[in-house]
Order: structure tokens, then C-alpha cells, then sequence
């Protein structure tokens, strides 16, 4: 009885490479369609993060922010504003303590340094400030005015809004309140009639190509006392 020999052969059949290229197809395409969706959500992230209202938000967090701690405790104001003029916001019950709100605060600074003369008075009681910054709402815009003090942004019971040696830096645009609350753009907490130099912000940003919004919600603290 004579035995056949068994040939094997090598390599793949037609239908072996064809599947083998599927799964290879497959898995391209798996692998890209993830790439693409990862450079999508990192794209939206990035636009996100870097959109105008958001950095105008950022803007107007630290400028505020950074002009509070600065001010003078004993030397700052919150106004209702009417046109171009200015009147301080008072408490309006016979409350001990008032939240009281309006369009715009004003903090009177020193921006000039002390030296061994003191050539700038400052040690004078009299003086409590060098510079004054003005954040209001103008219309839908929030601006800031950097001025000198005195005479700062308005007489000391209001009127006209100062306008002379003035800059006006804008921090934010299509700018309002939230009516929610119902308080003004700043508001702070009267004592006896009196401030006690936190002042908060309630300011909501729209971006006009989506009204995506954006609420500034923050506060600044004085620490800055003097006269003593």
C-alpha cells in the first residue's frame, strides 16, 4: 500500500486577506474618528476658555479685585447714576444693617510711594488718597475712569461725573445686572450708615453671536485704614 504525501500550503486565501484588511480598515478608522472627536472637544475647550466674554470676565475680576485691596477703607463711595451724574447710594430703612446697592463705586487710593521726606503728605490725616478708579455702567458698557483725587469722580454729595485728566479704560461690553437679585452692578453692607469696605459685584456678560452668559460674581476687601 503506497502512501500519498500531504502537500501544505502557504500564505492566505483570498478571503483571509480580504477579512484581515477589514480589521485593519476598522481599526484605522476606529483610531481616526477618536483623533477627530479629541481635536473637536479640545478646539470647543480651547474656544471656551478663551472666549471674549470669559477673558472680559477675567479682566474685570482682576482689575476690580486688585483696586479694592488697595483703596482706602475710609475713602471709597457707591453712586446711582443717572446720565452724567453721580449720587451716592444711602441706606433707606432705619435697619442697623442695609445692603446697600448702585451703578458704579469709586476707591480712592494712594499711587504714589512713601519716602523718608514724605514729600507727598501722605502722613497728612487729611489726606486719604492720591487717585480714585470709578467702575460704572455705561449703558451696557462697563468702563473704569483713573483719575486723580482729589477731586475724584463727583463732589462729595454727587453731581456731575469728573471728566477732566481722566483715562477711560472699557473692561467689558453688552454688560448688565442681574435683576434676580435685585441689586445694582456693586452693592456692600452699611452698618449704622456705614460702610464696612467689602464691595461686591453683580455683573452678567452676554456674548452677542450666542447670548452665552457669563455672571461676575465677586468681592474686594479694603484693608487700607487711615486716618487711624
Amino acid at each position: 500500500m503506497r502512501h500519498r504525501n500531504k502537500k501544505f500550503r502557504c500564505g492566505m486565501t483570498l478571503i483571509e486577506l480580504t477579512t484581515a484588511m477589514m480589521i485593519n480598515v476598522l481599526v484605522i478608522l476606529t483610531i481616526g474618528i477618536m483623533l477627530v472627536r479629541g481635536n473637536r472637544i479640545w478646539h470647543k475647550t480651547y474656544n471656551l476658555a478663551n472666549k471674549k466674554i470669559r477673558q472680559d470676565a477675567q479682566a474685570v475680576t482682576v482689575a476690580f479685585g486688585s483696586m479694592g485691596r488697595k483703596a482706602n477703607r475710609l475713602g471709597y463711595t457707591i453712586y446711582n447714576v443717572n446720565g452724567n451724574t453721580l449720587t451716592p447710594a444711602l441706606p433707606q430703612t432705619s435697619d442697623p444693617q442695609e445692603i446697600v446697592s448702585g451703578d458704579a463705586v469709586e476707591f480712592r487710593y494712594w499711587d504714589v510711594g512713601c519716602d523718608e521726606t514724605d514729600s507727598h503728605n501722605l502722613m497728612d490725616p487729611t489726606k486719604i488718597a492720591t487717585a480714585y478708579a470709578l467702575f460704572y455702567l455705561d449703558g451696557e458698557t462697563l468702563k473704569v475712569d483713573y483719575g486723580p483725587y482729589p477731586p475724584g469722580a463727583a463732589p462729595q454729595d454727587g453731581g456731575n461725573r469728573n471728566t477732566s485728566d481722566v483715562t477711560t479704560t472699557i473692561l467689558a461690553e453688552q454688560a448688565s445686572t442681574d435683576e434676580n437679585l435685585e441689586v445694582g452692578a456693586f452693592s456692600h453692607t452699611t452698618l449704622n450708615g456705614l460702610g464696612q469696605g467689602c464691595v461686591r459685584t453683580n455683573i452678567i456678560l452676554t456674548d452677542p453671536e450666542d447670548d452665552e452668559t457669563v455672571k461676575v460674581l465677586t468681592a474686594t476687601f479694603m484693608r487700607n485704614i487711615w486716618p487711624r
